[in-house]
């Protein structure tokens, strides 16, 4: 049975305006205000003057520092300021220098050539700047030989002592134990 009516949902909630992340205008609730920005005289000023400059260049008096007594306020274009705000963020984020960790397994009967040939490889991702992470994967029943895998890393970490220092000290967690490197300071 096909109804011509479409369906109710009922009365659709009002819209909510994000709210705005400083106080800015006459949301501001302090009776007096430290006044910086350009083409102002910085200084502390009664509210109603400091709207008064603000209005008088056409633009807007935004809460910056809300903690502070008095409050800090800066006279600008609120959008403007809100753009800078977010590009100063984005460059802080962009600039952050991201951690990257080389992982390295082993099992606890690691012959020596294997050995050595993770070790060229690890020695390689230190003297990049990178961290790594060896562990000792233990399958089945050679969570018996807990002890060669802890002492094969132990060896892992006294070879890699000349470019490398060890962050973290074999720890076993589950079937693995681990073994962390970083590299040592001013080798990159």
């Amino acid at each position: 049975m096909a109804l011509n009516k479409p369906f109710n949902r009922g009365p659709r909630p009002p819209f909510k305006k994000k709210e705005a992340e400083h106080n800015i205008n006459h949301f501001i609730r302090a009776t007096e205000v430290r006044l910086v920005g350009d083409n102002v005289e910085q200084g502390v000023y009664s509210l109603r003057d400091a709207l008064a400059i603000a209005e008088e260049q056409e633009l807007d008096l935004v809460e910056i520092s809300p903690n502070a007594v008095p409050p800090v306020c800066k006279v600008t274009d609120y959008n403007k300021f809100i753009y800078e705000q977010k590009k100063k963020l984005k460059e802080i984020k962009n600039n952050a220098k991201q951690t990257v960790i080389k992982e390295i397994r082993f099992g606890p009967n690691t012959d020596d050539h294997d050995f050595d040939f993770k070790l060229k490889h690890a020695t390689k991702f230190l003297e990049a700047g990178e961290k790594v992470r060896a562990y000792v994967h233990f399958k089945g029943r050679a969570i018996v030989y807990k002890e060669q895998g802890e002492i094969l890393l132990l060896r892992f970490a006294q070879a890699l002592e000349e470019v490398g220092k060890v962050e973290q000290l074999p720890k076993l967690e589950g079937k693995r134990m681990f073994l962390t490197v970083a590299p040592k300071a001013g080798k990159k």
